[in-house]
């Protein structure tokens, strides 16, 4: 007899899950640092359509492909068409190549917390510490073993007793750090300024590129075609409204953005200078530590340990839906134990991530394509697999299996009110816009 498939309890431990992976560090240094250079509202403006249009659709096709099958990316896809296991396979890559880098950058934010409560805020704020950190061999190696250690624990104990009861803890705790340190911003003397800069439709900055940037970051921010939301899906009960639930996990990630942006961007005007509102790294290393150092020694050390706080929160949900997404892959397919899968993973994923943690110091000198490890791993996995990943998904929902079979299959819950919007966009719109997304990240590194 096959073992029944782990659950999450219900909607709200499916939905804080699913948008605990969703928000991550894409929110905290990518979009503010987008919003900023595309025209502040204009950007904003056009996002907010593409995730209730475009996202919605490709949010909502994952996980009712995960719910329907029961299984993950590689046994979903193969399930319904054998000839298409190999987009499983092809998915199943993204978080195997994304967990290891990521969670090295989770291990630099623990460093940052733990400089932050310590009393070295003065040391962090120079320019040149953060690349002497990174810089060097052991410290960094360790604070990356830590962090991917944290992540396996949580998985380890599996959906209902790790992955949800994490979510259930972290995801409003990092609401209510969000909510704190965005209206501590917010009451600072020239606020406003930044605010404007921020909501302020730039229309001169409309163009195409805009809608790209948009549609890039919403794949980033949105968790999608990584096999995530696929797996999740898997983990829904028939009885949860899944339309409702994407609307939900919508609307909490898309919020989150908009606050660090809210965050973000009037403190770097406030404290900083917005030449410098730079993405990456730069941004949550360099420039912010900065920022709060001119807070003061009394109400900068408490901010940038809040703000660290929260970005490991927000690092580390997103670090265990990578986790847990490879390590259900595995189990769907080699049949081993929950227990030795997650140490497998762990321990593959710690060995894979090594190169881009020496990359930034002893390995600096070796390049891929003109890329250190990282930039190298992170240009693949977000730029290239990505977008295909999406596409082919958009095909073979649209085009082999049809839009009707999940469509069906979201309707078991509840009505399906925008069922014909998710039909046109997943057959002629997504695919569209996907291989344009491909061709312009393409361009970018030639």
């Amino acid at each position: 007899m096959e073992k029944a498939r782990s659950s999450f309890t219900g909607k709200l431990g499916f939905v804080l899950a699913a948008a605990g992976s969703a928000v991550g560090l894409g929110n905290l240094w990518r979009f503010p640092y987008l919003a900023a250079k595309y025209g502040g509202g204009i950007f904003l403006l056009v996002y907010l359509v593409l995730v209730v249009t475009f996202g919605f659709a490709l949010m909502a096709g994952e996980i009712a492909l995960g719910r329907k099958t029961g299984l993950s990316a590689i046994g979903a896809f193969q399930k319904l068409n054998k000839k298409w296991k190999f987009l499983g396979i092809l998915t199943s890559l993204v978080p195997i190549i994304i967990l290891p880098y990521y969670s090295v950058i989770g291990g630099w934010v623990m460093k940052y917390f733990s400089v932050f409560i310590t009393g070295q805020m003065g040391a962090a704020a120079e320019e040149t510490y953060f690349g002497s950190f990174t810089g060097g061999l052991m410290e960094p190696i360790g604070w990356f073993f830590l962090f991917i250690g944290i992540t396996a624990v949580i998985v380890f104990f599996g959906v209902e007793k790790g992955v949800e009861k994490a979510s259930r803890f972290m995801m409003p705790a990092l609401v209510v750090l969000t909510i704190c340190v965005t209206a501590f911003v917010l009451f600072q003397p020239g606020a406003m300024e930044g605010v404007a800069y921020y909501f302020t439709p730039d229309f001169s900055k409309f163009s195409s590129e805009t809608v790209l940037a948009a549609l890039g970051q919403l794949f980033y921010s949105m968790s999608l075609a990584m096999g995530i939301m696929i797996t999740y899906g898997s983990y829904m009960k028939k009885d949860v409204n899944l339309e409702k639930s994407v609307k939900q996990i919508e609307i909490f990630d898309t919020g989150f953005a908009f606050l660090a942006g809210l965050m973000i961007v009037p403190a770097v005007t406030i404290f900083g200078d917005l030449s410098k509102m730079n993405t990456g790294p730069g941004l949550m290393f360099v420039t912010l530590p900065g920022v709060f150092n001119k807070m003061g020694n009394v109400l900068g050390p408490i901010v940038g340990a809040l703000f660290f706080l929260l970005v490991f929160f927000a690092a580390l949900t997103s670090s265990i839906s990578l986790m847990e997404t490879v390590v259900s892959i595995l189990q769907d397919k080699l049949k081993w134990s929950r227990h030795l899968t997650c140490i497998v993973v762990a321990v593959g994923a710690f060995l894979i991530g090594l190169p881009s943690s020496l990359g930034m110091g002893v390995w600096a000198d070796i390049k891929i394509f003109g890329l250190q490890f990282l930039d190298f791993f992170d240009y693949i996995s977000n730029s290239v697999l990505m977008p295909i990943v999406a596409f082919l998904t958009c095909i073979f929902i649209g085009w082999v299996i049809k839009p009707k079979t999940l469509s069906d299959e979201i309707k078991i819950s509840s009505p399906f009110k925008r069922e014909k919007m998710f039909t046109v966009i997943i057959k002629f719109v997504a695919p569209v816009c996907i291989v344009a997304i491909l061709v312009s990240s393409v361009f970018h590194l030639v």
